[in-house]
């Protein structure tokens, strides 16, 4: 008897703390705001100075949505093999390495290689030329179209049922409403909850910052 209410018990407490998962599961966030990014530089302090002197210092012109990181002023000329193009934005902070995110057609106009990977995965990814107002940067590996990815924080992620890194399902509304699969969760500490992805997606889903979208999970 002693060992049977034991187990049961044990049993009780078991299924206390799985309700007390879906409790917080289902009353943490659901909608996950959209952020549309356009191709964009964040660049090496090192490189700023190539492109636009020595000391320079980036200048902000809005902030943008993750903690801590803005929109510059600075736009320079990106060069490829078969192509350039003009007035790509430059996003700050500075970086220990530059990192050149462009869309898939750029890869084409440009004719560079440009792999699919996430922020700061550059190892054997493209290279082109920077032009600026005072000089030029090669770079020689950081050339990148980003992949779909959520920002959220670690507790968010507790919530939403997913962890850092894993590869999920989103689905969205609006006319051509409907799923993408192989979007990756970055949940990291200094966090702003938003799904990224690129204008080319966008455009061809007809997605916009108004468009919901939420984590397809089956035990939600």
């Amino acid at each position: 008897m002693d060992n049977y209410e034991e187990l049961l018990g044990k049993l009780l407490e078991k299924l206390a703390e799985t309700n007390q998962t879906k409790t917080a599961v289902a009353s943490g966030p659901k909608s996950i705001p959209v952020g549309i990014s356009n191709r964009h530089i964040h660049l090496s302090q090192q490189d700023v100075e190539k492109l636009f002197g020595y000391g320079y210092q980036l200048t902000k012109l809005k902030d943008l949505s993750q903690p801590g990181q803005f929109a510059c002023k600075e736009t320079v000329m990106v060069c490829g093999p078969k192509g350039a193009i003009e007035k790509v934005r430059i996003l700050g902070p500075v970086r220990k390495q530059t990192q050149v995110e462009i869309l898939q057609s750029d890869s084409f106009k440009l004719g560079v290689k440009a792999p699919l990977r996430l922020s700061g995965d550059l190892a054997g990814s493209g290279n082109v030329t920077l032009i600026g107002p005072k000089g030029s940067a090669e770079v020689i590996e950081g050339v990148v179209v980003a992949k779909r990815h959520i920002h959220m924080l670690p507790n968010e992620a507790s919530q939403f049922g997913v962890h850092d890194g894993e590869a999920v399902t989103i689905e969205f509304s609006g006319e051509r409403g409907g799923s993408l699969a192989n979007v990756i969760i970055r949940a990291v500490e200094n966090s702003g909850l938003e799904c990224h992805i690129d204008t080319e997606e966008a455009n061809a889903l007809g997605i916009t910052p108004n468009t919901e979208i939420v984590i397809k999970k089956n035990n939600i």
